[in-house]
């Protein structure tokens, strides 16, 4: 089983797919990693060598910021939002939607089930 970035990479899948399991790194940038390293796309996970596990672990590590780096930049960036008190951070502090959804309907993914109204009951 390959390990790159901390993450074990599913075995039985194409490379390029294998890849995007690394927090970070979707179908374009695997593709863009396979093609600078040269390793085929089309191969599976499993018949790759040490030395192309290692290129493309050594690629990632150089031109990427993937897993635990880029989730530390992403939520420092929130918190830096919330900081300044801008727009942004207020409605990422109180859990409603940050990019201009509307919440007088839906918007229940961020702010969570139904709370029923309060001696409803007759």
């Amino acid at each position: 089983m390959a390990r790159i970035a901390g993450v074990d990479l599913p075995r039985g899948k194409r490379v390029d797919i294998a890849l995007t399991y690394i927090y970070g790194i979707g179908r374009t940038t695997a593709l863009k990693i396979l093609d600078t390293t040269g390793v085929n796309w089309e191969r599976n996970i499993d018949d790759l060598s040490a030395d192309e596990v290692n290129e493309i672990r050594k690629e990632l590590e150089q031109n990427y910021k993937v897993e635990g780096d880029l989730r530390r930049e992403v939520s420092s960036n929130i918190k830096r939002l919330m900081d300044i008190g801008c727009y942004r951070g207020l409605r990422h502090r109180r859990g409603l939607p940050v990019h201009g959804q509307r919440t007088h309907t839906n918007a229940r993914t961020r702010k969570g089930p139904r709370r029923g109204a309060v001696g409803k009951k007759k």
